[in-house]
């Protein structure tokens, strides 16, 4: 008889740490290069001008996201590893108290109490901080912090965006860098949104939508004010 659960569910949860990082490092590389670039072709800088900000936006922006992806996801890091000590240290002090409050999580999860006893036992048999991590601080290896992945992939995914827009501004012919460079971001962006969403199995649309819109707003408003500014000098 066929089993009446599905076998070989696929799920994205175990995608999170990487995909985040690289989403946000190349919606930034493209967006922060391309709206850099508008708005200095905006204020009727040279050709060569521009091109000379978006490069400096690329490798200051990469430098700058993977810093901060390292700094933020090991003060993650950090908290996960001192909640583990405080951990460790109530397992060897009060190991029956620890028993209880695990088995509690359990009941108030829906499960009876003497399974949710015999599972708390189990489990703790087999490694109490595994358990205890996973059930009461929820920290397991899905979500755990890992920063010089999520360094390296800001860094990555953010020159890859960028260079899109610094290639539009370089072929693009003298006087067209501005609506060369917004078409081909926001088809950078689209086209982000749509890989993103199949990574993480949301909804294309959505995704587009809401990338192609901060987006279009984002270069909008750089080109205002480097119109602006070109007017005043």
């Amino acid at each position: 008889m066929a089993s009446q659960f599905p076998l070989g569910e696929h799920h994205y949860s175990h995608r999170i740490g990487w995909l985040r990082a690289t989403v946000l490092g190349a919606n930034d590389g493209i967006l922060s290069t391309a709206s850099l670039m508008i708005g200095v072709a905006s204020a009727d800088a040279s050709q060569s001008a521009i091109l000379t900000a978006g490069l400096a936006g690329l490798a200051a922006g990469a430098m700058s996201m993977a810093a901060g992806e390292y700094v933020s996801v090991s003060s993650q890091a950090d908290t996960e590893q001192a909640d583990l000590e405080i951990e460790k240290v109530a397992l060897r002090d009060h190991p029956e108290a620890e028993l209880v409050e695990l088995a509690h999580i359990y009941m108030n999860r829906g499960v009876a109490k003497d399974t949710a006893y015999d599972v708390a036992r189990q489990l703790m048999a087999k490694d109490a901080l595994e358990a205890h991590a996973r059930d009461e601080l929820g920290i397991n290896e899905i979500v755990t912090a890992r920063p010089v992945q999520a360094a390296v992939s800001s860094a990555v995914s953010f020159s890859a965006g960028a260079i899109l827009p610094l290639l539009a501004g370089v072929a693009a012919p003298s006087g067209l860098v501005t609506p060369v460079v917004a078409i081909v971001s926001l088809l950078a962006l689209v086209l982000l949104g749509i890989l993103s969403a199949k990574a993480g199995g949301a909804h294309k649309l959505k995704a587009v939508v809401r990338i192609v819109f901060w987006g279009t707003a984002a270069m909008l408003f750089t080109g205002l004010i480097g119109a602006a500014f070109g007017t005043i000098v």
